[in-house]
């Protein structure tokens, strides 16, 4: 923000008249700056004219006052013009800088705060969906409140019953089961109200039993149990909804009744009816999956910070991309993983190469632009008739010469090769038909429906005809693009999904420490088996005050599951965040979740099986190295980007350090 006000401070000062008018020959100064309105809260998508007077010490207004405006943080959540025209797109807190000059006055700077708050509900959502209970059981539901756009709202949520005599509900959402019949739970917040429709029948319950599907099992894994509630003539009675706990140690058990346990102990699982319970004992050994990694080689960086990185489907040849002011591809020879050496780049009119991608053939390389000279990013296609030795062939900018943050090329027999870009600029998805590389053309835009600010797409990921894309403040958004399940292609993506969550509350503690318009957003998503992972990129708005260096930042970030077994109701079901370090890019592969953490280094964890619950805190972490480097770009501190594995080498990329090649060991080769 200081470098901001200063460029606007000599902007205004250059606009001075050279002489002052003979009427403001009795110097006047600005004492304190008033600015309207003072009720700063904007609903998201909506606009907010800010406007500044100027008092003197004695409370006159001055005249004459020129004042500039500017964001000083959450540029992906809103925009401000420089006459105070305030833009937002999405909820959060935008910090505005003021600069205010009076003609042969001194300047005066203020920093005012906007809250962007959701719009009104438009939905509320119910869980759990219970539908059948006993007399005597209790429950405890839980109602949100959406605005139009998806923003989770804090409304108080009102709750009522049609027939409390069958059905009570508190304030607070909780019910109890009081007699046979049926009611309809009401939760209401503002006009929008959702119902819930629940049957009670008389208690006859005489046994329960409960059965884990599993007795013995690791940290982790997911137990279900089977209950069985008969009355005193044995027969089932079925449908029911038990009330699920479990002690002692950590762990979860959901709705369903899927238990997780964190720790290798003995737990027992709870099922109640009411009046009527019963017990089962799951006995849970450890994980035991740390292994060693050894370090195979390096290819350290010193000229510019490093971006991404590509293995050639070959296994023999690595591309490397250059930021902080960089220009050029690298092209690696790892043939032999223990000594890599770079034999050739591409100069490229950019200032950073962020990322980078071949085609399934081998035969065409795509690497983006941001930042050119000339402003004309986009894409630039290399042919790989030599993969040692990329050559530019031809350029795509049409519609996104702001910049191309990501790409992901994915290739159809229906319908041939496409490279799916992000667009800077507009926050579309842009598909571009590179089936000939040297005239490559666009077929398709798409973008969510918002308004222009706040909008930014990030990172697409495609798998089986379906797009994944990490739409920052409109979480994971699924496309169709050749599935076919909603009738999508390259030339015509349909909306299949979107999973949306409060990035807000989820980072409350970020803002704590490095205060409002701090980086947050969907950052990359990755589809595996009936899951998609997707990762968060998080920075403080400000490193902690007095920190000189870089090893005094740190990143924050969750990982999170999302299940998509039914794919028009994505759900978040498990999530991982390391100890100290952030989220950025993944690569996963036979159970296998690779990651790069930022300053948290490269990190490797189990993922094999159900995934529930705190990941971490189940010891699925396979193995880490913290990958500073003495030498570095920036000595001693990790800021690992990502990683790309290939026949069982992991190939992590460190913007502060380069390319580490590391493998992944067998237990039994455990140092003695």
């Amino acid at each position: 923000m200081i470098l901001n006000v200063l460029a606007a401070l000599l902007m205004l000062q250059q606009q001075q008249p050279e002489k002052l008018p003979q009427t403001q020959s009795v110097k006047r100064e600005i004492a304190r700056l008033v600015i309207h309105p003072t009720d700063r809260t904007m609903i998201a998508g909506d606009t907010l004219r800010l406007r500044v007077e100027a008092l003197d010490a004695e409370g006159r207004s001055l005249p004459n006052l020129m004042v500039r405006f500017m964001a000083a943080g959450a540029r992906f959540e809103g925009e401000v013009e420089p006459d105070g025209l305030v833009r937002s797109g999405s909820t959060g807190t935008i910090p505005v800088g003021v600069v205010a000059l009076f003609p042969a006055g001194r300047p005066v700077a203020q920093r005012i705060e906007i809250k962007m708050v959701p719009g009104p509900a438009a939905r509320v959502a119910i869980e759990p969906r219970v539908s059948r209970l006993v007399v005597g059981q209790r429950f405890y539901l839980h109602a949100t409140a959406y605005s139009a756009a998806g923003d989770v709202r804090d409304d108080r949520i009102v709750w009522k019953s049609s027939a409390p005599a069958v059905v009570r509900v508190t304030d607070d959402g909780a019910i109890s089961a009081v007699g046979a019949g049926r009611a309809t739970i009401t939760a209401a917040a503002g006009g929008a109200n959702a119902n819930l429709e629940v049957q009670v029948v008389p208690n006859t319950i005489t046994t329960v039993e409960l059965v884990p599907d599993r007795a013995s099992v690791r940290q982790g894994d997911v137990i279900r149990f089977r209950f069985h509630a008969r009355d005193a003539a044995g027969r089932s009675i079925d449908g029911l909804t038990p009330t699920w706990t479990f002690s002692p140690g950590r762990g979860t058990i959901d709705d369903d009744g899927a238990f997780v346990g964190y720790e290798a102990r003995e737990y027992v699982v709870t099922a109640n009816f009411g009046a009527r319970s019963a017990d089962a004992i799951v006995r849970l050994r450890h994980r035991d999956v740390r292994r060693p990694l050894t370090i195979l080689g390096r290819v350290p960086r010193k000229l510019f910070s490093t971006e991404e990185v590509w293995v050639h489907p070959n296994g023999r040849v690595a591309y490397l991309g250059t930021g902080q002011g960089g220009d050029r591809m690298y092209a690696i020879d790892i043939s032999d993983p223990t000594h890599p050496a770079v034999v050739d780049s591409i100069v490229a009119n950019t200032r950073r190469v962020n990322d980078l991608m071949t085609t399934p053939d081998g035969k065409t390389l795509v690497f983006t632009r941001e930042g050119a000279a000339d402003r004309k990013n986009g894409i630039v296609i290399a042919s790989l008739e030599d993969p040692l030795h990329p050559k530019p062939i031809a350029e795509f900018t049409q519609g996104v010469t702001a910049g191309v943050h990501s790409a992901f090329i994915y290739q159809q027999p229906k319908y041939g090769t496409h490279v799916y870009l992000t667009n800077d600029g507009t926050g579309a998805m842009h598909v571009v038909d590179i089936g000939d590389p040297y005239h490559p053309r666009e077929v398709a835009q798409w973008r969510t429906p918002r308004a222009d600010a706040g909008r930014t797409l990030h990172d697409i990921d495609v798998k089986d005809g379906l797009a994944y894309l990490s739409y920052w403040n409109d979480g994971l958004v699924i496309l169709d693009v050749g599935n076919g399940m909603k009738g999508g292609s390259p030339s015509n993506p349909q909306l299949v999904s979107r999973y949306k969550y409060d990035l807000n509350e989820l980072y409350r503690d970020v803002e704590a420490v490095g205060g409002p318009g701090f980086i947050r957003g969907t950052h990359t998503a990755w589809r595996y088996q009936n899951r998609v992972f997707i990762a968060d990129e998080v920075f403080p708005a400000r490193p902690p005050r007095g920190a000189k260096d870089a090893a005094a930042q740190r990143a924050y970030g969750r990982l999170q599951v999302i299940d998509v077994t039914d794919i028009e109701k994505p759900r978040a079901v498990a999530w991982y965040e390391p100890e100290f370090g952030g989220v950025h890019n993944v690569w996963v592969e036979n159970d296998i979740l690779y990651l790069g953490a930022y300053n948290g280094g490269f990190h490797a964890f189990d993922v094999s099986g159900e995934l529930r619950g705190d990941l971490r805190a189940q010891g699925r972490e396979i193995a880490h190295l913290y990958t500073a480097d003495l030498d570095g770009y920036v000595p001693n501190a990790a800021m690992t980007w990502g990683v790309v594995v290939k026949d069982g080498i992991a190939y992590v990329n460190d913007m502060n350090n380069g390319l580490w090649i590391v493998r992944i060991e067998p237990r039994s080769e455990l140092i003695p």
